[in-house]
């Protein structure tokens, strides 16, 4: 996989040379939730801490993941030390196959989420090149200058970890993604008294999720929805329940076969992504006290009271299994009037009109939706506001930077670290450099942190011509005329317009485009010969011709290619 018209990397004005110095870089993650990838620069060497992707929309077509471009750092890669991974989910590790080309250097992951990436790395065909270096949990390990202690956290994933950065400089917490769940079912509580000790020992920066800032209380524990799930899925005795969630929740898969066990259930998998989840969980000997799972094939087989489905496909994701059961086009599952979807997730912004619409084609076949408005069934992997709290009174650090979040939330965490007396408390945006120094934070400058696009085969960047292309033809349609001249320019046969997305065989669209090819003919005729004898001039021409004839006869400006046959 190549990355088509890069931007140049800037210089490497940034690599701190001292000892004593320490900067901190985002190329994403910072002001968005997901692509989270980072960067912290000392004593002349990096450090990458996650490497994730997002996914694309309705406003990327064609694109199925985004990922932040390393341009900055590829050109440096010999001052790259290692890739550090705080824990399994795609907005962590996600691009890993897809930069790594870029980067080659070292990865560093606990036993589970090494797991993950190890089958994505064998998908990509790279297995055999990277060293990926297996930590275990709470291990203390050293890249290049740095360093590092691993201290256990709790999220929706098994084995979420803080990186403890130790320099000459001050010692850096960089959270990861977390929450204070005393009852996670799955894995270890959080560390409380080596974020205790930390504090103790003095701590420089902590760079924070920022994703519940806004959210009063705490996040909720796994247990009570365990306990909330069992009751549910116990109203429906006679119907067959599907319960959609996200496919590394591997808590929640124990809890909802745990349902299934109480209520004499079957559990079936549905989704090639919670097998992998599963299959990589029971290799680190999670979930090995649960019964097999019952494959999507042999779902007909099983009584409707007796089904119990976890599905893929909880944010309306198009080719997921809901939606295909959805649209009754999966080959083995279906689901009939009066059975119940529970969807035991949250909404994730910006998908509400792809999960709308699931849920109303359920609703409209006569099958009962829940969701988190209509009953407990989910709680966040993030902190709420006391959670967050109780971080800053175990840490106690000078400098608070939020990151993992969109604008509003980070500048609700800052306020709330002041609150807390933490005294420097910036807001920065992916691509500032940040010095942080006992007196404080400083941002000192800025480098390229754009996005590229896994489009088929290519990493492309995503604000590069062919997107933007794209995004013309999306609202406006395209064009492509071909015209066959002599060689002074004259017609030798009819022009042919091709207007995808605008004009059809229908007899109105194809009078409209024989009022576009009469525009082109006129122009064509009025050219000076010398000028019809010039390719370029009589392309430019005709083109022009077809533009403002589909914009003066259905108002749009399609992208337009016009082939030159020269006789």
């Amino acid at each position: 996989m190549t990355v088509a018209d890069a931007a140049p990397a800037p210089l490497d004005a940034y690599t701190p040379r001292g000892a004593d110095e320490l900067v901190f870089l985002p190329l994403g993650g910072t002001g968005e939730i997901g692509m989270n990838m980072n960067l912290y620069g000392h004593d002349g060497a990096w450090l990458m801490i996650d490497c994730g992707v997002t996914f694309g929309n309705e406003t990327t077509p064609g694109v199925d993941l985004i990922l932040p471009d390393p341009a900055f750092i590829e050109p440096h890669r010999d001052r790259l030390a290692g890739v550090v991974l705080t824990h399994g989910h795609e907005d962590h590790i996600g691009a890993v196959p897809y930069v790594w080309p870029l980067l080659r250097c070292p990865v560093y992951a606990t036993p589970f989420t090494a797991q993950l990436v190890r089958r994505k790395l064998a998908d990509a065909e790279l297995l055999d090149e990277v060293e990926l270096i297996e930590i275990e949990m709470s291990g203390r390990f050293t890249v290049g200058p740095f360093e590092l202690e691993l201290i256990t956290l709790t999220h929706s994933i098994p084995e979420p970890n803080a990186v403890v950065l130790r320099t000459a400089a001050g010692t850096v917490l960089h959270t990861g993604d977390w929450k204070i769940d005393p009852t996670p079912i799955v894995g270890d509580v959080t560390d409380d008294a080596a974020l205790r000790a930390l504090g103790d020992g003095g701590v420089l920066a902590m760079i924070c999720d920022s994703t519940n800032a806004l959210v009063e209380g705490d996040s909720g524990s796994e247990e009570a929805v365990r306990d909330s799930l069992i009751e549910l899925i116990g109203r429906f005795p006679d119907r067959r329940v599907a319960v959609t969630c996200f496919a590394s929740n591997v808590a929640r898969l124990d809890t909802i076969a745990r349902a299934g066990m109480a209520h004499d259930r079957s559990v079936a998998l549905v989704g090639r992504s919670l097998w992998r989840m599963t299959e990589a969980a029971r290799a680190t000997g999670y979930l090995d006290d649960l019964p097999p799972f019952v494959t999507e094939h042999d779902v007909g087989y099983l009584p409707r009271g007796n089904a119990l489905l976890i599905c893929t496909g909880s944010q309306g994701e198009a080719r997921a299994a809901l939606s295909r059961i959805a649209r009754r086009d999966h080959p083995s599952v279906a689901l009939e009037r009066g059975d119940v979807v529970i969807f035991s997730s949250r909404i994730i912004p910006g998908n509400e009109i792809a999960i709308g619409n699931l849920q109303n084609q359920f609703v409209e076949s006569g099958i009962e939706v829940v969701t988190e408005r209509d009953h407990f069934v989910h709680v966040s992997g993030h902190p709420a506001r006391d959670e967050l709290i109780q971080m800053y009174q175990w840490v106690r650090p000078t400098i608070a930077v939020p990151t993992h979040g969109e604008v509003r939330h980070m500048m609700a965490h800052a306020e709330l670290a002041r609150a807390c007396q933490v005294g420097h408390a910036p807001v920065i945006a992916n691509g500032d450099v940040l010095r942080l120094t006992r007196e404080g934070a400083e941002v000192v400058g800025q480098v390229p942190a754009g996005r590229l696009a896994v489009d088929g085969t290519r990493l492309v960047p995503l604000d590069g011509e062919d997107m933007r292309f794209r995004h013309r033809m999306l609202w406006n349609g395209s064009a492509v005329l071909t015209l066959v001249v002599d060689r002074d320019g004259r017609l030798a046969a009819e022009p042919q317009l091709t207007a995808q997305g605008l004009l059809t065989e229908a007899p109105e669209d194809l009078a409209l485009a024989d009022q576009v090819l009469d525009d082109v003919e006129d122009a064509v005729a009025a050219l000076p010969r010398a000028r019809a004898r010039d390719d370029e001039e009589l392309r430019e021409t005709a083109r022009r011709a077809v533009r403002r004839a589909l914009r003066r006869l259905l108002g749009k400006r399609p992208p337009t290619d016009v082939h030159l046959v020269r006789l």
